[in-house]
């Protein structure tokens, strides 16, 4: 049996149609967030098989099968790769109405032209089918997002990597933009006295200086943003409960990190002083550098402490947080903006709840210079699939300019995961479709399908200035 997956997959009116086919549908792609591991897209690996592509470390899946009864052996264990695989084909069927269902059989058909429901009768047949195009050259590391049409994947990536595997792109001349983005987060753990020391020695080893204080630690994430700018880098970003923007005083926040030095635990009111400067120092340097900085805020992380022992982190027992960012935000950013050091910023949430607290607080800080400056992030880890994508959609819609929006990310570790682009188009389209034909818009597709290719793609690529 044929899927759902139809050329009008999602469009359900004429003016979604021709929005998505004539306008979204071939619009290449800029994947500025993601976490493609950069070593085996420079290694340019082969896969192994559908279970290595598709099943390694996606804890979407994870989770999924887990919720199904299966046990953790054929999932993260020690069970082969068909036999992993064969119990994921058992999940498939029961994620239905669950954006899996969706993402799984768009995967399918668009890298491998299968066109079939995956189950258990249809396993054995898929992946055989499958792995024999993993072996063939056009599903190399590299060759998958020159299929897919991406132009630029920005990766995540600590301050103390060397990069060096981004140079090897870059000097091989592949013909993806693949650049680094700095994600700082570990610096902020003080509250981690044992690993914030190791982490200060392995950061002061990379930029060459000592770190004795909280004026070298700023001085080495000085040194590492400008080895990141000379190698592309052009984004921050960093994954936190909530945007750290207390009051601090110079001198206890210096106090503070000697005693983390010296192996000696830190309470939280001071903790939070030591991470709000920080990161003010940090919004400094992203401003200066021309950066645009990401908050991906809201997550609620390491729930199960059994599968964090065993497993480690991200591993599939995150979930969504209830945190406060209404006054965080405001104070971070006045604080910058009152000196003309705040940089463009994309706010992400994982509670839908906080929606309209990012859709308006970003309209506070826009500056009438930077079309779009201060941006509300697509719909983020739980909240990308249909219905927190239309969420996110209205709400920029409803209080700030959705036509100025730079679009959609995968967010994913997979190389499988680029038609997440194709479902968000779809879902855009079906969106301005429906308000055309309901009369709630003009019914001039072209006006409207320029909005549509700058929101998939011209957007992004104006505002991070990419060539």
């Amino acid at each position: 049996m044929a899927t759902i997956i139809s050329e009008d997959f999602l469009l359900h009116n004429g003016p979604a149609r021709e929005l998505y086919h004539q306008y979204a549908k071939d619009q290449p792609i800029i994947d500025y967030h993601c976490h493609l591991p950069p070593d085996e897209l420079a290694e340019d690996i082969r896969f192994e098989n559908l279970t290595h592509i598709w099943l390694k470390g996606d804890h979407y899946k994870w989770r999924a099968m887990r919720a199904n009864g299966i046990d953790e052996k054929y999932i993260t264990g020690s069970e082969s790769d068909e036999k992993k695989f064969n119990k994921w084909a058992e999940t498939v069927p029961n994620t239905i109405r669950n954006p899996l269902f969706h993402w799984t059989h768009l995967e399918l058909k668009r890298y491998f032209g299968i066109d079939e429901y995956l189950n258990e009768d249809s396993a054995g047949s898929i992946y055989e089918r499958c792995n024999e195009q993993l072996h063939s050259p056009e599903f190399s590391a590299r060759q998958i997002p020159v299929k897919m049409n991406v132009r630029v994947i920005c990766t995540i990536d600590d301050p103390t990597d060397a990069l060096e595997f981004h140079k090897k792109l870059r000097s091989e001349k592949y013909e993806v933009d693949v650049r680094p983005t700095f994600r700082p987060d570990n610096a902020l753990r003080i509250d981690e006295t044992a690993f914030f020391r190791d982490y200060m020695e392995k950061l002061g080893d990379c930029s060459d200086i000592d770190i004795r204080s909280v004026d070298d630690l700023i001085k080495a994430l000085k040194n590492r943003i400008d080895y990141f700018h000379s190698i592309g880098c052009r984004l921050s970003d960093h994954g936190l409960n909530y945007l750290y923007s207390v009051d601090f005083e110079d001198r206890e926040v210096k106090a503070s990190f000697s005693k983390a030095l010296d192996g000696k635990g830190i309470d939280p009111e001071a903790a939070e002083q030591y991470k709000s400067m920080v990161l003010y120092e940090l919004g400094k340097m992203y401003h200066a550098k021309g950066w645009t900085q990401q908050f991906h805020l809201g997550a609620l992380r390491n729930n199960n402490t059994r599968l964090l022992n065993t497993l480690g982190t991200d591993s599939g027992v995150d979930s969504i947080g209830d945190f406060r960012h209404a006054e965080n935000l405001s104070g971070y950013f006045d604080r910058l903006d009152k000196e003309d050091a705040l940089a463009k910023t994309i706010l992400y949430n994982l509670n839908p709840a906080d929606n309209e607290v990012l859709a308006t607080m970003i309209g506070n800080y826009q500056d009438g210079k930077i079309a779009g400056k201060m941006q509300f992030g697509s719909g983020w880890w739980f909240l990308d699939q249909k219905e927190g994508m239309e969420k996110q959609i209205n709400a920029l819609s409803n209080l700030g300019l959705i036509s100025q929006f730079v679009g959609m990310v995968t967010d994913s570790r997979s190389f499988l995961s680029y038609p997440r682009h194709e479902y968000f188009r779809r879902i855009l389209c079906n969106m301005f479709g429906r308000d055309v034909e309901s009369g709630e818009l003009p019914n001039d597709l072209d006006w409207i399908g320029k909005i549509i290719q700058n929101i998939c793609f011209h957007n992004a690529k104006k505002y991070f200035g990419f060539e």
